[in-house]
């Protein structure tokens, strides 16, 4: 582990972790499970398909400017809680054959490196991106693990860091921000993800613009990666659009209220980042967007909101609205 270790407080001593204090604070415990988990002897990773079938189509979405896009991960159920449930499952299933064994159950939820055990695992190997990548499944699937102190034989990896990504930097270029700063680091502070999801404060002002449409997440990176023609759509119903949000205007959402807000979006990941973000993300889009005298108006009655935060991206976003509405006139 000490490559992956070094490359970690690495990123962390450039600050590439932005806001993200929870990424700094665990030190070893993430490189080194045994720490994490005292008596931890192997790390089963585990991995579940998410694309939703029948999901509007991506690109469609993201060209339209008046639309808002959230990344595909999260139309449906938090997947915190389905991944937990199935490898809840899956622990029943090995002790119901062996008997009782030490073991915890991981899903985004500790300071585990996710993608590393998952590369060595065998399950696939990091893209330049630096999310996992499999050649019979693309990049569309949530990772998640089982610490536990049973002396199982360990998988043989199928690759390192962009074995079979060749001199493809497809997914370098197309990001919107240019976040990928170089194969295999991501500086957060530029990720589209970062700034709509982890960030709690004021999204830098220049890349505002940068930001589009894209009001919780960005799947760029993936949706230009050949390697996800092998992608596969979910089964599990549980991932499915709920409420229609892979095809929703941005006007729509911004008019929710907060109970509507906690009631639409209630057991969906996107819940977690407040009624708050929530507004300032769609705030940035509608500044975006073409302007349009709707827009104008529901972006007024926000003018006042008890959130300065708010306030101020909402500022922003009339002021960028009334700038195209000058240059059309």
């Amino acid at each position: 582990m000490s490559e992956a270790e070094t490359g970690m407080f690495a990123w962390l001593e450039n600050g590439n972790h932005g806001e993200m204090d929870y990424m700094a604070k665990h030190g070893t415990k993430r490189s080194r499970p045994a720490e994490l988990v005292p008596g931890t002897q192997r790390v089963i990773s585990v991995r579940m398909n998410y694309y939703p079938p029948k999901a509007a189509d991506s690109w469609a979405v993201i060209n339209q400017s008046e639309k808002a896009f959230i990344s595909r991960y999260a139309l449906g159920r938090d997947y915190h809680k389905v991944l937990r449930s199935r490898m809840q499952k899956l622990a029943d299933r090995i002790q119901n054959a062996i008997g009782p064994f030490n073991y915890r159950v991981f899903s985004d939820s500790a300071p585990v490196m996710e993608v590393e055990w998952a590369q060595k695992s065998g399950l696939g190997w990091r893209g330049k991106h630096t999310l996992l990548l499999s050649r019979q499944a693309g990049s569309y699937f949530f990772l998640g693990e089982i610490y536990t102190d049973l002396p199982l034989p360990i998988d043989e990896s199928i690759g390192t860091k962009g074995s079979f990504c060749g001199s493809c930097t497809k997914c370098i270029d197309i990001c919107p921000t240019q976040a990928i700063v170089a194969p295999f680091e991501v500086d957060a502070r530029r990720c589209i993800s970062y700034l709509t999801i982890e960030l709690k404060s004021s999204i830098p002002e220049p890349l505002r613009p940068l930001v589009g449409n894209r009001i919780y997440g960005c799947d760029d990176c993936q949706l230009v990666c050949p390697w996800n023609k092998f992608a596969q759509a979910t089964d599990e119903e549980d991932f499915h659009v709920r409420d229609g949000l892979d095809d929703v205007t941005l006007v729509e959402l911004f008019r929710w209220s907060q109970e509507t807000f906690e009631a639409r979006l209630a057991g969906n990941p996107i819940r977690r980042i407040g009624y708050q973000q929530w507004l300032r993300n769609i705030a940035v889009g509608l500044g975006n967007a073409p302007y349009s005298a709707t827009i104008m108006e529901v972006l007024q009655a926000r003018l006042n909101d008890p959130s300065a935060m708010v306030r101020e991206h909402v500022q922003w976003a009339l002021e960028q609205q009334h700038t195209k509405k000058t240059k059309t006139e």
